[in-house]
Formats: C-alpha cells, structure tokens, sequence
C-alpha cells in the first residue's frame, strides 16, 4: 500500500509540473518597446502591465546612475523580491506603417 501511495503522489506532481510546464509555454514573451507619450514624455512597453514614463530629463539621470543601480542590486540580491510577470503589449497605432 505504501508504494501505490508513492506511486500516486508521483503521478499527482508529474501531472501538476505537465500543467505548469504548459502554461509556461503559453506565455508570450514581447519585447520592450519605446514611444513618445502623448505628453511628449519616454513610455517603455514591456516591463509590467502599464508604460513605464518619465520624462527626458527624467530617463538621463535615471541613466546616468545605471551602474550605481545595478551594484546596488547585486549586493542586495538577497533581500529583493523576485517577481515573474506577463509582460505586455503597448497600444496599436492607427497609421499603416506599423
């Protein structure tokens, strides 16, 4: 009795790892996009589910700190969070050249 209980918690997480491997498949993976706001402002597509929009001004200092940023990551690797997410696509534009 004790090996078909194993038997049936092995079959149970094959089918849950099946299912979840499906579902990673279905994921579409979109590249990041960049557009100009309607506010003239620097939308990034792709990273959640909204724009990411800064201004100019705003993406130059961000910018310009990238390496103090990506040090600070890497030494507090430990006590961020990690989130998978669906990313998504920016809005379709209305002019046939797209």
């Amino acid at each position: 009795m004790t090996s078909a209980m194993s038997m049936d918690a092995m079959m149970a997480e094959l089918n849950r790892l099946k299912a979840e491997n499906d579902s990673l498949k279905k994921q579409v993976h979109r590249p990041i996009t960049i557009k100009v706001s309607e506010k003239g402002a620097v939308s990034v597509y792709g990273i959640n589910r909204f724009p990411v929009t800064l201004y100019a001004q705003q993406w130059q200092r961000l910018l310009s700190q990238a390496e103090d940023i990506k040090t600070f990551i890497e030494e507090n690797d430990e006590l961020l969070q990690k989130r998978s997410f669906a990313p998504h696509m920016p809005p379709q534009q209305n002019d046939s050249n797209n």
